[in-house]
Parts: C-alpha cells; structure tokens; sequence
C-alpha cells in the first residue's frame, strides 16, 4: 500500500491519500509560484505486521498564470512621435511579446518587452492602422506559462495637402475663377 500526503492543498491535490495520485488539475490563485511537497510512504502488511519502507518525497510547483493589462490606442499625426508603451500585469517577472499587423506605420513586425516611443510613417492619403498584440509569458523552472493576450491599435493619420492656386486679379463685380 502507498499512502501519500500533500503539504499545500492550494496546488488542487488533497492533502492526502492511499494508492496512486490521481491526475488533477492544478491551481494557483495568487502572483508568485506555490509548491507543494509530495511524501510517499509505501507499507507492506503481512499476518498482522506492517512493515514501512523508506518514503519518497517529491515537489510540484505551479506557477501562475500571467495578465497584461490593458493598453489605450493611440491616433497620431504622420511623422509625429508615439507615446511609449509599457506592458504591465499581476505577475512579476512576467515577459511581454508583442506583435504589429501593419509595419507601415513605422513600427516593427514583432518585439519582446516595452515598445518605446516611435515616429510615425504612413505615405498614403487615408488613415493607416496597426494591431498590436502582446502576449504575457512567465517562466520559471524552465516552465512558461502563457497569458491571455491584449491588443490595441495605432492609428496614423496622413498629413492633408492643398494644391496649389493660381493667384487671380480681378475688377470689382467680375466672378472668380473657380
């Protein structure tokens, strides 16, 4: 027979049990990695007498799972400087990849971390747009866990032209020219 105990319950094991442990999906509420110390006992019963062997105790971490909060969208004149962003969440620690649907804006394909404040490109004559998505990764123990990810546009603007005007002269009561 194997008996078994868990020292943390907040992993999502019981504290304890006889046998094998059985699958179980782990949990973890808080910001930081919670472990657990797992002690197997195993006992070999015989005519009345129990005899214990060594136990063996193992541990299970369960890392939490990262958030990104939030990001404003920006709309930005042409050529105009970006307001950098900074990713945050409730993991610390956490590592934010980022990626851009739209590198005409002046923005490049994909990054890992904060993305600092730019100038804008966009030579077209209509509003261009970005998507950005940033995605949360926590890693500890060689284990990453993934977040669910946050988007947010940059809009950028073209800068408007007017064509050039013949100058007119003109007598009083005469129709300009259109």
């Amino acid at each position: 027979v194997y008996n078994w105990t868990s020292s943390n319950t907040a992993i999502g094991l019981a504290a304890s049990g006889t046998g094998n442990i059985p699958s179980f999906v782990t949990t973890n509420t808080g910001n930081t990695p919670i472990s657990s110390t797992i002690i197997i006992t195993p006992t070999y019963t015989n005519g009345g007498v129990s005899c214990s062997g060594a136990p063996v105790t193992f541990t299970i971490t369960v890392n939490p799972i990262p958030t990104v909060n939030g990001v404003n969208n920006q709309v930005i004149c042409n050529g105009s400087t970006t307001t950098g962003v900074t990713f945050t969440g409730n993991v610390a620690g956490t590592v934010y990849n980022w990626s851009n649907t739209n590198t005409a804006i002046g923005l490049g394909a994909s990054g890992v971390g904060d993305i600092a404040s730019f100038v804008t490109t966009n030579t077209t004559n209509a509003t261009i747009s970005g998507t950005i998505t940033a995605t949360p990764i926590y890693t500890n123990a060689g284990l990453g866990c993934t977040g669910a990810a946050t988007s947010f546009s940059i809009a950028v603007n073209p800068i408007p032209t007017v064509n050039a005007v013949t100058s007119q002269e003109l007598c009083t009561g005469s129709s300009t020219a259109a």
